[in-house]
């Protein structure tokens, strides 16, 4: 259905699409929000302000924090943790993950999360014995657990540079303006959402890691959006036209467990007959409606079918929705300490494909944001009433929506987990050829191209398959193989403003490399690498660029990160 007749059944609320005009340029349709400040004693100040308290922005704390400099975070939603906190997305890792290929404190982490279950949670004997626990046995990931462990385990390795004086964390915060001159950030101002007010903080240094790249138009930070042309790019994957307002999909995940025997069936939904009946206008077409069992293969786009049971049992050779992802197990915990498994819903029934959350009135986000909600809850609704068991019923009245599980009183997550941001025009732009494995080939010859792109100036290493959700504008999945990569410093860094960085999905990659770019230890990389280029630009007194641009000072910076626990070449 098109988006046009998909608002016609909406509330009367929605304002309509904002078109940015000048996407890309050095002002965007946001940066009408700049402005100079009137300073006050009650202005802030730091070495550096990181607007964004997901995974990105958090390990760029720890490094500068651990590196002498004090630093004020700032976080719009009341934890930090990003797409693995507020978002509620148990991490999507490499299979090389507990080892290499991502900085040790990214695996510190991993491992305080086990040991924080281990010290806290009422453990079977045989479940703290493992060395590698995984407190829910989501097939997704070898350590799926509950966002609010991620959130506490997150303020643990902080704690320590907060009590020694060096770091603000302020919840509740989104930065709403900038104070620039020239290709200088001078200060930004962000809005206490809880209290009202605002405030403003002013720094050396500035580092953008929100969901969507929202500091980027604030501050007049060149940046792109969507999808590049493939006579721009020369990318395989990428389409004949590019459009800036071409996105993957978002998905506002929520919490549930099931109690056996418990009727906790939900108010049918207001929008429950259009969201049963709704099929998703994609080219390739998708497998039929959104609230069904099934969904369009990632690999081929052609229909696959889905399983499903809240008891865990196997559904034949089906995936079972339940087990995707599922952070708590019950079998891990003694009796009686669970009714049941809790999951967290991020499935191919709620990405949700009719709207746009990048450059829009504030209003229309709301809106869009809500849309996603309501599309939540008709697929609650039809898990509970009409998804098909595999004794010839339907409907499991039993599933609970478990708000205290996000944080919130209605199940959904604190924030929407974004895909893909605004993105910086940076200093070097990450292609399809540098590390997609069929594109790689293409220009490196097939030896050579069994490895992905050997950067000069890596900071870091990563990998994921390039995972592109369907977008907003109709594409269907497209999803293929990549090559174990490394993070250039050049995707780093803006082409022209000094002082600014980016840290989470806003780095300078295309719509298509941000496929395996925009996972959870990728971002935790880009962040620790941030911070220690602000620290050592900071000791040599040059700007971030000139790290690169030096010879001398990009080796010197590089040994130093390595002996700090980051990677920045794969194994042989």
């Amino acid at each position: 259905m098109k988006r046009r007749n998909f608002l016609s059944l909406l509330p009367a609320s929605g304002g309509a699409l904002a078109t940015p005009s000048l996407i890309g340029r050095s002002r965007s349709a946001s940066s009408i929000q700049n402005k100079k400040r009137i300073r006050s004693e009650d202005e802030l100040s730091a070495d550096v302000v990181i607007a964004g308290g997901g995974l990105g922005g958090v390990a760029t704390a720890l490094a500068a924090c651990r590196n002498g400099l004090h630093v004020i975070l700032t976080e719009e939603t009341q934890w930090i943790g990003g797409q693995i906190a507020q978002q509620g997305v148990p991490p999507d890792e490499h299979s090389w993950i507990e080892t290499h290929g991502a900085p040790q404190s990214y695996r510190d982490y991993r491992t305080r999360v086990r040991d924080y279950y281990r010290r806290n949670y009422p453990m079977t004997l045989e479940a703290r014995k493992k060395e590698r626990l995984n407190p829910g046995d989501g097939s997704v990931s070898r350590i799926c657990h509950e966002p609010r462990v991620s959130e506490a385990v997150l303020r643990e390795m902080l704690n320590p540079y907060i009590s020694a004086g060096k770091l603000k964390v302020l919840t509740n915060y989104k930065v709403h303006a900038g104070d620039t001159e020239g290709d200088e950030v001078k200060a930004l101002e962000f809005l206490d959402t809880k209290e009202g007010g605002s405030v403003w903080i002013s720094a050396p240094y500035f580092v953008d890691a929100t969901e969507l790249g929202d500091v980027l138009p604030l501050t007049n930070t060149e940046y792109v959006t969507g999808t590049e042309s493939r006579n721009e790019t020369g990318e395989l994957h990428a389409p004949e036209k590019a459009d800036p307002q071409n996105h993957q999909a978002f998905t506002l995940c929520f919490a549930m467990d099931y109690q056996p025997g418990v009727d906790n069936t939900i108010n049918k939904p207001l929008y429950y007959d259009f969201w049963n009946n709704y099929v998703p206008d994609m080219n390739p077409p998708w497998a039929g409606k959104i609230l069904e069992l099934n969904y369009s293969n990632p690999r081929n786009t052609k229909p696959k079918d889905l399983g499903f049971h809240p008891e865990g049992k196997k559904t034949g050779d089906k995936l079972n929705l339940w087990l995707y992802r599922r952070m708590i197990n019950k079998n891990n915990f003694l009796p009686g300490t669970y009714d049941g498994d809790i999951t967290i819903v991020n499935w191919p029934q709620n990405d949700f494909f009719e709207g746009n959350l990048i450059d829009v009135t504030k209003k229309e986000f709301n809106k869009t944001v809500e849309d996603a909600r309501q599309l939540n809850l008709s697929l609650f609704y039809w898990l509970q009433t009409e998804a098909p068991r595999p004794d010839g019923g339907y409907g499991w009245p039993g599933l609970r929506l478990r708000g205290d599980v996000m944080g919130t009183e209605d199940g959904m997550a604190l924030y929407p987990y974004i895909r893909e941001s605004r993105r910086i025009k940076a200093e070097f732009r990450v292609l399809e050829e540098h590390v997609g494995a069929e594109n790689r080939k293409m220009v490196a010859g097939q030896e050579k191209g069994k490895k992905a792109a050997e950067f000069y100036d890596s900071v870091g290493t990563g990998y994921y398959h390039i995972d592109l959700h369907p977008s907003n504008r109709g594409d269907n999945y497209i999803d293929f193989g990549s090559l174990p990569f490394q993070i250039p410093l050049g995707s780093l860094l803006p082409q022209r403003v000094n002082n600014l960085l980016p840290a989470n999905k806003n780095i300078g990659t295309t719509h298509i490399t941000n496929g395996c770019y925009r996972l959870h230890p990728v971002e935790w990389s880009i962040g620790e690498a941030v911070g220690m280029l602000i620290a050592y630009a900071n000791k040599k007194n040059v700007i971030p660029r000139a790290v690169r641009e030096k010879e001398n000072l990009l080796a010197d910076f590089q040994e130093w990160i390595k002996t700090q626990g980051l990677e920045t070449h794969w194994p042989e």
